[in-house]
């Protein structure tokens, strides 16, 4: 039997994961490729192994799906869900916002989920039928219900066709709220719309490892996640998470 429960074993890879970060930021990191709106780092593959090397260690029978590839056993009904660096690009260049996320589902429904950004050592953490945390203290969404008083991230994707879909949600959105952003980390905006910093976050195109950790997170601490697979770029979803209380839509 595992001596952790799953929760403390996300939090104590989310950690090590976090403390290797650090340590490797600001020095420049070997490059595996270079992509038009992307960039993979060896640093990637090193931190996904370091985390999966923590989950099997306490649950060797559980399958892991990760941004870096998949490990353990993918016939089990356990299966965790890993982004190593999520914003890759904002820590190539020196900007100290990005994260690793880390959740588990069992079938369809997600149990827990760990965001951790080791540059302000904030560590956000949940599990189903729990209240959401952040460094230990409970979190919710904001009460804002008017476009006009909300602030709202917009993830823009990776190809010419998904940035010609973002380009005019950007321009719609930014017409109607407060404020809109673009932080380059989407597992760290269902975070913020989490603990009430953002009130929504949308994207048109992005991965399920970007947001999974996210999903639990923001319906746990009382918002709304609406996701649908993108016919066209098959593995991709539609994201909209948001208080729940404001007209968003990626339509």
């Amino acid at each position: 039997m595992p001596t952790h429960s799953p929760l403390e074993t996300a939090l104590a890879a989310a950690c090590a994961a976090g403390e290797l970060l650090r340590r490797e930021f600001g020095h420049a990191p070997d490059v595996n490729s270079f992509e038009a709106h992307d960039i993979k780092l060896e640093l990637d593959v090193r931190t996904q192994a370091l985390i999966t090397d923590r989950l099997l260690a306490d649950f060797p029978e559980h399958a892991i799906f990760g941004e870096e590839g998949i490990a353990g056993n993918q016939a089990s009904e356990f299966q965790w869900i890993v982004d190593p660096i999520d914003g890759t690009v904002n820590f190539f260049y020196g900007i100290p916002h990005f994260c690793i996320s880390i959740a588990l589902r069992q079938g369809d429904e997600m149990q827990l989920g760990v965001i951790y950004d080791p540059m302000r050592d904030e560590l956000w953490q949940t599990a189903l039928g729990q209240t959401p945390l952040l460094n230990g203290r409970p979190i919710a969404v904001s009460r804002r219900a008017h476009l006009g008083d909300a602030i709202v991230s917009v993830g823009m994707a990776k190809s010419k066709a998904t940035i010609a879909d973002g380009v005019p949600l950007l321009s719609y959105y930014s017409e109607r709220v407060r404020k809109c952003r673009l932080m380059g980390s989407a597992a760290l905006d269902m975070a913020y719309v989490a603990c009430g910093r953002l009130d929504a976050y949308l994207e048109r195109s992005v991965s399920l490892w970007d947001i999974a950790a996210g999903i639990i997170l923001v319906e746990m601490a009382g918002g709304k996640c609406e996701m649908a697979p993108r016919a066209d770029v098959p593995g991709k979803l539609s994201i909209v998470a948001s208080n729940g209380l404001l007209d968003v839509s990626v339509r």
